[in-house]
């Protein structure tokens, strides 16, 4: 992943996802990086210290060399819950207004150009106030 910008149009949505969350971009996210980024789209202090602790924990042994093995789990019960947990919390941190989650969101979430889009609406409001 180093070497990669965020905003780079050659990358997978996959490569997007994990950039944003690699803030001094050196190809490692440590999870005070993860607390960053979650904190640059609009978590609080602790939602963004528990996803951090959660996402570093279980995806750490996982994404090192020779781990790719680990992954293939025929019953894969926390890969099950924690793609449940990760939905709620998209739908809690995207819904608008209205509690409603709009297409474009997902589809930015898809892309891989969500959490940009999420950091420069959170700054712009800033600015604002």
């Amino acid at each position: 992943m180093s070497g990669f910008s965020a905003t780079s149009s050659n990358q997978s949505a996959l490569q997007k996802h994990v950039a944003f969350f690699d803030r001094n971009k050196d190809g490692v996210i440590y999870p005070w990086e993860t607390f960053q980024g979650c904190r640059a789209i609009g978590l609080g202090i602790g939602l963004s210290t528990l996803a951090a602790v959660l996402i570093n924990m279980g995806l750490s042994r996982k994404t090192r060399p020779g781990m790719l093995k680990a992954n293939r789990i025929h019953k894969d019960y926390h890969g099950w819950i924690g793609s449940w947990v990760e939905w709620k919390i998209f739908f809690y941190v995207c819904k608008d207004k209205n509690g409603l989650l709009q297409k474009e969101t997902i589809r930015a979430c898809y892309t891989g150009d969500l959490f940009e889009q999420m950091e420069q609406e959170r700054a712009c409001e800033k600015k604002r106030n």
